[in-house]
């Protein structure tokens, strides 16, 4: 008796989960040669107790049509929202490249913004990087990169983006001459960020918050650097 008892427990530990699936997974027609037995079979369930094993996978399929339709969904607003930031990115290319000078490109990116609901939009440029000395009339566009590295560190650490507030000494550094700025949307310009920044900024204090989407941002921080070089030279 206890031989037989200690060759139960064998075949028990043989019979892991492992094994029963390579069987059934070998063997689908147990499934019809067994048909009534499958039918009796209950699987546990959280709020029924148990319900039958036809019931659990037709409850399985349904889950998984219903998660299909939810990725679909998504995937149709994806491509509703991607045909908007073409088309808003490709205005603002066409405003900014048939510009006549740095100044009015700017005054045009502004316009752009402002048509966005916001404040407005600006960039700063590194001077180790950009000839902004005399004679040139850009030296206005400086950030000294001593001032802005604390503002780095302390809202980007190594990201490429940020948004949300800005308290007022960091307004200071970045916007002097902006008044009743309540967020920002700050983007590097450059492959590391080595350039400057891009700005967009609103009077609104919850416009701009951490965890929304960057590709806008991203996108016309990819554009800026080559459409500045028309009137600024790179060092």
């Amino acid at each position: 008796m206890k031989r037989s008892e200690e060759e139960l427990q064998e075949v028990q530990m043989a019979l892991d989960d492992r094994a029963v699936v390579d069987y059934l997974l070998k063997n689908p027609e147990f499934f019809i040669r067994n048909a009534r037995a499958v039918e009796a079979i209950r699987v546990p369930h959280p709020v029924r107790g148990s319900v039958s094993l036809v019931e659990w996978h037709l409850a399985r399929a349904r889950n998984h049509i219903h998660q299909l339709e939810e990725n679909m969904s998504l995937l149709v607003e994806q491509a509703g929202a991607n045909e908007s930031l073409f088309y808003r990115l490709l205005s603002l290319q066409s405003r900014m490249a048939t510009a006549d000078s740095l100044d009015d490109m700017l005054m045009r990116f502004h316009r752009w913004a402002r048509e966005l609901g916001l404040a407005g939009a600006t960039i700063r440029l590194f001077p180790d990087r950009w000839r902004l000395g005399a004679p040139s009339s850009y030296t206005h566009l400086a950030l000294s990169r001593q001032a802005f590295e604390p503002l780095r560190i302390q809202r980007l650490g190594q990201k490429q983006h940020y948004l949300g507030p800005l308290n007022g000494p960091e307004l200071l550094v970045m916007l002097p001459e902006a008044k009743a700025i309540g967020s920002v949307a700050i983007s590097m310009l450059g492959r590391e960020g080595e350039l400057g920044v891009l700005l967009f900024y609103s009077r609104d204090a919850h416009h701009y918050q951490p965890g929304q989407g960057t590709l806008l941002l991203q996108e016309i921080a990819r554009m800026l650097p080559a459409l500045i070089e028309r009137w600024i030279e790179r060092v």
